[in-house]
C-alpha cells in the first residue's frame, strides 16, 4: 500500500472517490484504535477519525503530505484527540467552577434564611420577657450599654440591672434552646 501512496494522493487530489474509499478502508479501524488510546471512548474515537477523513476530503486539493500518508493521518488523529481532551478538561473546569458558585449561592441563601428565622425567634422570645427585663436586655445587647450606664439611664441600681439581665438571659435561653444548633451554624459561617 505504501508503495503506491504518491499515486493514491495524486488521484485523491483530483477528486477520485475510489482513492478516498481505499484510504478510508485501509486506515479507518487502526486510526480508531489509535484515537481510543487517547480519549478512552469508542464513539468519540470514531468521531475523531471520521472528522479527520472528512477534513482530508475537504482539503484534498491542497494536500501536502511529505512524510507519507500513514504518519500524516496518525498525526492528524493525535492532534484532534489531544484537542478533544483539552476541550474536555476546560469543560470540566467550567462545570466545577459553576458548581462551586452555585453551592456558595445556595449556602448564602440558606444562611440568610436561617439568620432571618433566628432573628424572628429572638424577637418573639424578647416579647415574652417582663417589661423591665426586656428594656435592660435591649439596652445591653442592642445599644451595647454597660450595666452602670443602664442603671443610670433607668434610675435603678447596678445590682437590679444585673438581676434583670440574669433573668432575661435565663428566659431567652429557655425560649431559644431549640435554636441553639442553628445559632452555632450561623456563627460558624460568620467566623469562617
Amino acid at each position: 500500500m505504501e508503495v503506491s501512496v504518491d499515486q493514491l494522493i495524486t488521484t485523491l487530489k483530483s477528486g477520485d472517490i475510489t482513492a478516498f474509499e481505499m484510504l478510508f478502508r485501509t486506515y479507518y479501524q487502526p486510526l480508531c484504535n489509535y484515537a481510543y488510546t487517547f480519549v478512552q471512548d469508542r464513539d468519540e474515537a470514531e468521531e475523531i477519525v471520521q472528522s479527520t477523513f472528512l477534513n482530508v476530503w475537504e482539503k484534498r486539493d491542497n494536500l501536502s503530505i511529505h512524510t507519507g500518508v500513514k504518519p500524516y493521518l496518525y498525526a492528524m488523529v493525535r492532534n484532534a484527540s489531544l484537542n478533544v481532551l483539552k476541550h474536555e478538561k476546560i469543560k470540566q473546569q467550567h462545570v466545577t467552577m459553576e458548581l462551586a458558585v452555585a453551592e456558595r449561592s445556595v449556602e448564602s441563601v440558606t444562611r440568610t434564611v436561617m439568620a432571618s428565622e433566628l432573628e424572628t425567634k429572638i424577637y418573639k422570645a424578647m416579647d415574652k420577657l417582663p417589661e423591665q427585663c426586656r428594656l435592660v436586655f435591649k439596652l445591653s445587647r442592642f445599644e451595647e450599654l454597660k450595666y452602670s450606664e443602664i442603671a443610670e439611664q433607668l434610675d435603678i441600681s447596678i445590682k437590679t440591672v444585673e438581676n434583670q439581665m440574669g433573668k432575661a438571659l435565663k428566659i431567652m435561653r429557655d425560649q431559644l434552646k431549640d435554636y441553639l444548633p442553628l445559632l452555632i451554624v450561623l456563627m460558624n459561617g460568620f467566623l469562617n
